[in-house]
């Protein structure tokens, strides 16, 4: 073992933790062929740990930040896939375009518009989920779960953006009742949309949560201090 792989071997054994968690959740709540990919949330975490991520089998990278994400993007395995998971305004949606392969926090027609126009000016097609902010926060982003469905019509009508499913930041209390209902909110609009969009993806469950996401029908979970530790927030 080098000595870059010693200093982050409490990663190996981090992740080891969370397939385990994921695998028991599924063998209680869910078929064995079930796919729930498991995302590295990478804020305030240095390239070289999330590499370390990468050589032990992560996939897919979770960026909340558009200036730390291009400060560091250079230097990322490029075999991970990268998805921007945060608040992103309007103004910012040009320096990412390019780069990550879903944006799974759109809540706004103005937010749609934007990665839709310059989604057409790349020549691709934009895979998003619609934010919902199931326990109605004032904090969090996140359309209503009461006009989701109006909202993934509204936008489904753009030509360079494809809707591929749901993403929630549940309340931390309570949080069985509402990954409940997102999974009933998903379940239902997969059904009743199914002529405008295709849905497959339900991003929910993070550290303190992902073993109950799973449980309720989570089929991506976003990971960061259960992975990498406690952030150092001096790295910004």
């Amino acid at each position: 073992m080098t000595e870059v792989e010693n200093n982050f071997s409490y990663i190996d054994e981090n992740l080891r933790i969370i397939h385990e968690r994921i695998e028991e959740a599924k063998a209680v709540y869910r078929r064995a062929d079930d796919d729930v990919r498991i995302m590295a949330v990478t804020k305030t975490v240095s390239p070289e740990a999330v590499n370390h991520a990468v050589s032990l089998g992560i996939d897919l990278l979770g960026e909340n930040r558009v200036q730390e994400y291009l400060s560091k993007k250079d230097v990322y395995d490029k075999s991970a896939e990268v998805q921007f998971i945060g608040s992103l305004q309007t103004n910012k949606v040009k320096y990412i375009i390019d780069s990550v392969s879903l944006i799974q926090s759109v809540d706004s027609l103005r937010l749609a518009e934007t990665i839709d126009l310059h989604a057409h000016r790349q020549n691709k097609i934009m895979d998003i989920l619609c934010e919902v902010n199931i326990g109605g926060e004032d904090s969090k982003g996140g359309v209503s779960p009461d006009m989701v469905g109006d909202f993934i019509e509204q936008i489904s009508q753009f030509e360079n953006i494809r809707v591929r499913g749901l993403m929630t930041i549940p309340p931390p209390s309570d949080s069985d009742i509402f990954l409940g209902r997102m999974q009933e909110l998903f379940n239902r609009l997969s059904d009743e949309k199914k002529n405008i969009v295709s849905m497959d993806i339900l991003s929910m469950g993070m550290t303190h949560d992902y073993a109950e996401a799973v449980k309720f029908g989570s089929t991506l979970v976003r990971i960061g201090t259960g992975l990498f530790g406690a952030r150092d927030y001096s790295r910004k």
